[in-house]
């Protein structure tokens, strides 16, 4: 073993998923038909290895995988508050539903970095993380 390849996000919608993933900055690796109606699209950061594939369809029934359940993506930043502020002007709010409530969408300063977390529109949970 040697990388991590791709990452399934469980999406409603793989284009509305993909435009706000594009919003993030990622671009798309692969997006083609599969059959019955459905699309293998993977997305990528640009020169990394490790992709998300969105996925609208999900074949295994021993396994759930709804929209909307994915949690603990965390996209590394060299300037935290830049990169929010890029993503409020493009209509990205910051915070998302916890087990504790919903949080108050503001940077969090940790001994390990600083966090801000967030939502895709499924409710697939990300962070922003700064070492």
């Amino acid at each position: 073993m040697r990388t991590l390849e791709i990452i399934p996000v469980p999406v409603s919608s793989q284009e509305k998923a993909k435009e706000f993933y594009q919003k993030l900055g990622f671009d798309v690796v692969v997006e083609q038909p599969m059959g019955n109606g459905q699309t293998w699209l993977q997305m990528g950061y640009p020169g990394q290895a490790a992709c998300l594939s969105l996925i609208s369809w999900w074949p295994y029934k021993e396994v759930a995988m709804a929209p909307g359940t994915l949690r603990g993506i965390i996209i590394q930043t060299d300037d935290i508050e830049k990169d929010v502020a890029e993503l409020q002007k493009k209509g990205i709010e910051m915070g998302m539903v916890t087990l504790k409530g919903i949080d108050d969408g503001k940077i969090a300063n940790t001994p390990w970095g600083r966090f801000i977390h967030f939502s895709d529109p499924d409710g697939n949970g990300l962070s922003l993380h700064q070492p």
